[in-house]
């Protein structure tokens, strides 16, 4: 059968899904198959990962969104209604939003994360599943990840520490925001101008007040997986029916044995480890990262 051709306009499209408890952002943007992106964080939102992911929009149909309490999706959230639960709820509303039987997701860094606990709970809602510089997907690959900083970064850990005690961190400070942030990603990117295209765009759409309430929903999900000590996503992997594609920078400040341990869990995943390449794979080498995931979606 021949697939009807896309309608969507190349321009993004930008509007609200009242979901309970929250109205979500949404930008859509691109011609062809659907293609969900989940921002990492988790106290951030979609804006970092702009303007390099829309290289995509040429091939497929992009739908970003806020996840709730961050960024767009701010307003009226509060703090103790998000829950990973909440979160995966959320997403199954914007599936059944656009009007998709079976969502391909893209995750970065903690979206991977999200994309996984999706993928986990509905096997049969997913076709296909990047992930992107994945967060741990377990809490021993947690430790792993924060035994590796602290071998490596102690003296921007430190840096980090000596921010966060400040009063305006505190109160969400953007400057000072900015400068832990700076401290956070110094060795999660291999370039300078890579490190400050970053560092610019996380916080672009939060007042300081949306700053310490992302900061929180950010605690509260992580309280709810990675800080559990039982807490294993890759068991649960195993089932996993998705056809899966892990990309991790070879330099990325997440050890790869992580993703490694993600693409083993997964039956069928593909590994591609990228050379030269930190935390942020789509923005230090789009074109190897594009040609990655144009290979292994299908475009229709």
């Amino acid at each position: 059968m021949t697939p009807s051709p896309p309608t969507h306009s190349p321009s993004p499209i930008e509007s609200y899904l009242a979901v309970p408890g929250a109205q979500l952002y949404c930008r859509e943007i691109g011609i062809g198959a659907p293609l969900f992106i989940l921002h990492g964080g988790p106290s951030l939102n979609h804006n970092y990962l702009l303007p390099e992911m829309d290289l995509l929009a040429s091939a497929f149909r992009l739908i970003y969104y806020d996840q709730r309490g961050r960024g767009k999706s701010s307003s009226e959230v509060a703090v103790e209604d998000v829950t990973i639960e909440s979160e995966v709820d959320d997403l199954d509303q914007l599936r059944k939003h656009f009007g998709l039987e079976v969502l391909s997701l893209l995750g970065h860094s903690w979206g991977c994360l999200l994309a996984m606990e999706y993928a986990t709970r509905h096997p049969d809602r997913i076709g296909h599943l990047i992930l992107m510089n994945s967060a741990p997907a377990s809490h021993a690959d947690l430790l792993r990840f924060r035994t590796h900083r602290q071998a490596v970064e102690a003296e921007g850990l430190s840096r980090m520490q000596a921010i966060a005690a400040t009063q305006p961190y505190i109160e969400g400070d953007i400057q000072t925001e900015s400068r832990y942030f700076r401290a956070h990603f110094s060795a999660a990117l291999r370039q300078a101008d890579d490190l400050d295209r970053v560092v610019a765009r996380l916080r672009s759409h939060f007042t300081p007040q949306e700053i310490v309430k992302a900061r929180a929903i950010g605690e509260r999900l992580q309280d709810q997986t990675w800080h559990i000590s039982e807490y294993n996503l890759l068991e649960k992997l195993r089932a996993c029916k998705a056809q899966t594609l892990v990309i991790h920078g070879a330099q990325d400040f997440i050890p790869v044995a992580c993703a490694s341990h993600i693409a083993e869990a997964v039956p069928g995943a593909r590994l591609v480890v990228i050379d030269d390449c930190g935390h942020f794979a789509y923005l230090e080498r789009s074109p190897d990262v594009f040609k990655a995931i144009e290979a292994f979606v299908p475009r229709s």
